[in-house]
C-alpha cells in the first residue's frame, strides 16, 4: 500500500518529513485482517529484496492494531446485553405460536400485541441507557461509548416505528394525529415548563417578548390547559376590552377540544369535532368584527397572535406552516399539528401523501440521521428508513429490521439470492459486536437467527473460542481434567460452547470442538473419531498432521505408541460404504497408521512384514510426497541388514525410483516439497543436510541392487527357492 504523506500512527513510525527516506529504504506498510474480532494490524516491511535495503532501521519496529469502530464500552455494553433477551424473546413467538396451534388456543390477533409489548421494551430500555448517560454516568465519571443524545434519538426513532408500524391489533385503522402528537410532545418537548414559569410570576405577561409564542407553540402542541391559564387572566388585567371578551370565548374552546382518546366510538368523535369547529368559526366572525385601529394595545398587535391561534383551531394549513416556520418549528411539528387540527380523521395510510406534501415546503435536513429516519419512516419507506439507520447504529437498524420481519413489512426484500433484507442488517450487528469477543454467546444467537449464511458464520466463531484449557503443572490435575472432559463433565468456557451448540443445534460444530479439545491434550484417537462423526475432514487431517508430528517430535517409539489408539478409527472409516469421506484425508490417517505399523514391527525385529509395509505404502501410494525421503531413509537399516535379503530387486528397483525423482525435483528448486520433513528430523537440519541422507540411501540402494545380481534372483526370492 502507498505511504501516505501524514500517517497517522502513534508513537509515529518515522519523523515528519521523512516519507521519502522511508520509500527510498526499501520498506512500505503492511496490512493484515483478524478474523477473530475485525481489527487490523498495521506494520513496516520490505518492499524489496532485503539485501538490497538502504538505510539502517532497528530490527524490531512497532505493530499498529486499529478498529474501524470503538470497543464496545460498559454503557454499550450493558445495552448490547440487556437488547438481546428482547431480541431473543422476538425469535420465540413463533415457537409459542406454535405450541398454540397444536393446543387450538391459537389467536392470530395476538401477533401484533406481542411485538407491540416488546418495542416498547426496546423503547425502555434506550430510555433506561439515556438517562443513565445523562446523570448517572456523569457523576461517577465513567467514559462513555457514546453521547447521551445518541441513545434520545433510538429511543424517538423506536418510538415512532411503534407508533406507526405496531400500533397492536385493529389499531392501524385508528386515525393518527393524538398519537404522533403524544410522541412528538415526548421527545421534542416545546414549550419549555421554565417559559411558564417564568411568565406566571409577571402581573402583565401579554409584555414579554415570550408571551404570544409560548400560547401558540402551547396551542400547536395541543396543551391546551397553560394557554388557557393566561388568557383567563386577560379579562382583568389587559387594556382591550375586546380581548377581554374574546379571551372568555376562546378559552372553553381551547379546553373543550374534543380528543379521540376521550371517545368510545369515532362516530361521536367525529360528531363532538364538527360541533366544536362550528364553535370556532363563530369566534372566527367576531374576530374579524374588531376594528383596525383596536388590534393594539400599545405593546404590539394581539390581534395578529389571537388570529394566529384561531387559525391553528380553525385548521387552516397555510396559517400552521407559517407559523411553525416562525417559531422555529420543523416538518415533524407540522405533521402533528395537521393530525390534530387540519385533518382529525388522518389515517396513518394517509401520512406518506400528506408528509410528501409538507417536506416539499419544508424539507427535512438531509444531513440530519435522525430526520432522514424518522421522515423514511413517515413517508411509508421502511427499506429507505433501515438504510439511514445503519448509517447512525447498526444496532438500529439490525433490530428494526428484525422487527419489520416479523410485521410482514420485508417479504420478497433480498439482497442476493443467499440473504434476505433483514439477515444482511442483523449479520452486519453481529460483525460490529465482533469487536468485543467476550460478546460471542450474543454473536453465535444473532448469526443463527440469519439462514444458512449466519449459521455458517455461526459455526466459525463457536470454533474459535478461546477454550482456556492450560494444561495443569501436575500431572495427576492433568490427568483428573482429561478424565472429566472424557467423561462429558464440562466447565467453564467449554461448558458455555457446548450449550450454545446445543440451543443452536450446531452438533457437527460440536463434535468438531470436541475434536480440537482431545486434540490439545493429545487423545488422538478421540480427536479422529469426533471428526469423523461431524465429518470435519480437513479437522481430521489435522490431527494426522499433529500424529505425524510426534514421529518428529518425539521419534518412532512415541509414535507408534500414540498411533495405536487411532488405528480403529481407520478400520470404522474404511467400513463405511457410501460416505463422503475426502480421499486426501484418509490416505493421509492410512499413511500414519500404516508407517506407525512398519515401526512397530522394526523395534520388534519383524524386519520381513517391515520391509513388506515400506514397499505396500509405496505401491498403494499413500505416502505424502513430503514424507518420502523420510521413508526411504528409515528403510536405511533394512536395506543394510546382513543377515537376510528382506527386499526383491522390483522392490528396490521401485525405492531407487523414489530416490531418483526426489533428487531430480530438489535440483529443480522444489527440495522444499521433499525434504523439509526430513529436515526437521536432522538437528539443526537444513535441505543440504537432508540432501546429503539422500544420497547415503541412494549408495545404499545401489550396492543392495548389486547384490541382487549377484545372488541371481535377488532379495526374498532368492533365499525362499534354496
Amino acid at each position: 500500500m502507498p505511504v501516505a504523506e501524514n500517517p497517522n500512527l502513534v508513537p509515529p513510525l518515522f519523523e515528519h518529513g521523512k516519507v521519502d527516506d522511508f520509500q527510498s529504504s526499501g520498506r512500505t506498510l503492511a496490512t493484515t485482517f483478524s478474523p477473530r474480532d475485525g481489527s487490523v494490524a498495521i506494520f513496516p516491511t520490505n518492499n524489496v529484496d532485503p539485501q538490497t535495503l538502504k538505510g539502517a532501521y532497528p530490527e524490531e519496529q512497532p505493530i499498529y492494531f486499529a478498529t474501524e469502530q470503538r470497543v464496545p464500552l460498559a454503557e454499550r455494553r450493558t445495552f448490547i446485553v440487556d437488547t438481546f433477551v428482547i431480541f431473543y424473546a422476538i425469535q420465540k413467538i413463533g415457537v409459542v405460536e406454535f405450541e398454540e396451534q397444536n393446543a387450538n388456543v391459537f389467536k392470530e390477533d395476538e401477533r401484533p400485541d406481542r411485538i407491540r409489548k416488546l418495542c416498547y421494551d426496546y423503547i425502555n430500555f434506550a430510555r433506561e441507557t439515556w438517562v443513565y448517560v445523562t446523570s448517572e454516568a456523569v457523576k461517577k465519571g465513567e467514559p462513555t461509548q457514546f453521547p447521551a443524545d445518541h441513545y434520545r434519538i433510538l429511543n424517538s426513532c423506536l418510538s415512532l416505528f411503534t407508533l406507526l408500524y405496531a400500533p397492536g391489533a385493529g389499531a392501524e385503522h385508528f386515525p393518527v394525529g393524538e398519537d404522533l402528537m403524544e410522541w412528538l410532545n415526548t421527545h421534542y418537548v416545546e414549550p419549555s415548563s421554565e417559559e411558564g414559569m417564568q411568565l406566571s410570576t409577571q402581573d402583565k405577561p401579554w409584555q414579554d417578548d415570550t408571551f404570544w409564542p409560548y400560547l401558540t407553540r402551547a396551542t400547536l402542541r395541543g396543551l391546551s390547559k397553560a394557554p388557557a391559564f393566561f388568557l383567563e387572566k386577560l379579562p382583568s388585567n389587559h387594556p382591550s376590552p375586546h380581548l377581554q371578551r374574546l379571551s372568555k370565548h376562546l378559552t372553553p374552546l381551547l379546553t373543550e377540544h374534543p380528543r379521540l382518546q376521550q371517545f368510545t366510538a369515532e362516530r361521536d368523535f367525529a360528531i363532538a369535532s364538527r360541533r366544536w369547529k362550528d364553535k370556532v368559526k363563530t369566534l372566527r366572525v367576531e374576530l374579524d368584527r374588531v376594528p383596525e385601529d383596536a388590534r393594539d394595545d400599545g405593546f404590539e398587535n394581539w390581534w395578529d397572535r389571537l388570529s394566529d391561534i384561531v387559525g391553528i383551531l380553525e385548521g387552516r394549513a397555510e396559517v400552521i406552516k407559517r407559523v411553525c416556520e416562525e417559531l422555529g418549528a420543523d416538518w415533524k411539528e407540522v405533521t402533528a399539528v395537521w393530525g390534530v387540527f387540519v385533518d382529525g380523521r388522518l389515517r396513518r395510510s394517509d401520512l406518506p401523501d400528506v408528509v410528501t406534501d409538507i417536506l416539499d415546503e419544508m424539507p427535512s435536513d438531509p444531513t440530519d440521521l435522525e430526520d432522514a429516519i424518522q421522515s423514511s419512516l413517515l413517508l411509508g419507506k421502511p427499506i429507505q428508513a433501515l438504510s439511514y439507520a445503519a448509517q447512525f447504529d447498526i444496532w438500529l437498524a439490525a433490530h428494526l429490521a428484525d422487527l419489520m420481519n416479523n410485521l410482514g413489512l420485508l417479504e420478497n426484500e433480498t439482497v442476493d439470492s443467499d440473504m434476505s433484507l433483514r439477515d444482511y442488517y442483523v449479520v452486519g450487528y453481529a460483525e460490529y459486536m465482533r469487536l468485543d469477543p467476550s460478546l460471542w454467546r450474543l454473536i453465535v444467537a444473532y448469526l443463527c437467527t440469519c439462514g444458512p449464511v449466519g449459521h455458517e458464520m455461526a459455526d466459525q466463531v463457536l470454533m474459535r473460542v478461546p477454550l482456556k484449557l492450560q494444561a495443569p503443572k501436575d500431572s495427576d490435575a492433568a490427568n483428573e481434567e482429561s478424565a472429566r472432559i472424557r467423561a462429558g463433565i464440562l466447565d467453564g468456557v467449554l461448558k458455555d460452547v457446548n450449550t450454545a451448540c446445543f440451543e443452536h443445534q450446531r452438533e457437527a460444530v460440536r463434535r468438531m470442538i470436541a475434536s480440537q479439545t482431545f486434540l490439545r491434550e493429545k487423545n488422538y484417537g478421540l480427536a479422529i473419531s469426533y471428526c469423523a462423526s461431524a465429518e470435519d475432514w480437513p479437522g481430521l487431517g489435522r490431527v494426522v498432521d499433529c500424529v505425524l508430528d510426534e514421529y518428529i517430535t518425539q521419534g518412532p517409539t512415541i509414535f507408534a505408541r500414540m498411533v495405536q489408539s487411532i488405528a480403529p478409527s481407520l478400520q470404522a472409516l474404511k467400513s463405511q460404504s457410501g460416505s463422503n469421506i475426502s480421499g486426501v484425508f484418509i490416505y493421509r490417517l492410512m499413511f500414519a497408521v500404516h508407517f506407525a505399523e512398519f515401526h512397530q514391527r522394526r523395534m520388534n525385529g519383524e524386519l520381513e512384514d517391515a520391509a513388506s509395509d515400506i514397499i505396500e505404502m509405496f505401491q498403494k501410494e499413500i505416502v505424502p510426497t513430503s514424507w518420502w525421503a523420510v521413508v526411504l531413509c528409515d528403510a536405511l537399516e533394512l536395506l543394510q541388514h546382513n543377515e537376510a535379503m528382506l527386499f526383491t530387486s522390483e522392490d528396490t528397483c521401485l525405492l531407487m525410483h523414489q530416490v531418483e525423482e526426489i533428487a531430480t525435483r530438489t535440483a529443480q528448486g522444489s527440495g522444499q516439497d521433499y525434504l523439509a520433513v526430513l529436515a526437521r528430523t536432522i538437528k539443526n537440519g537444513d535441505e543440504k543436510q537432508a540432501m546429503q541422507r539422500i544420497q547415503i540411501v541412494r549408495l545404499a540402494l545401489t550396492r543392495y541392487y548389486a547384490r541382487c545380481g549377484v545372488i541371481g534372483v535377488g532379495g526374498k526370492l532368492a533365499i525362499s527357492t534354496k
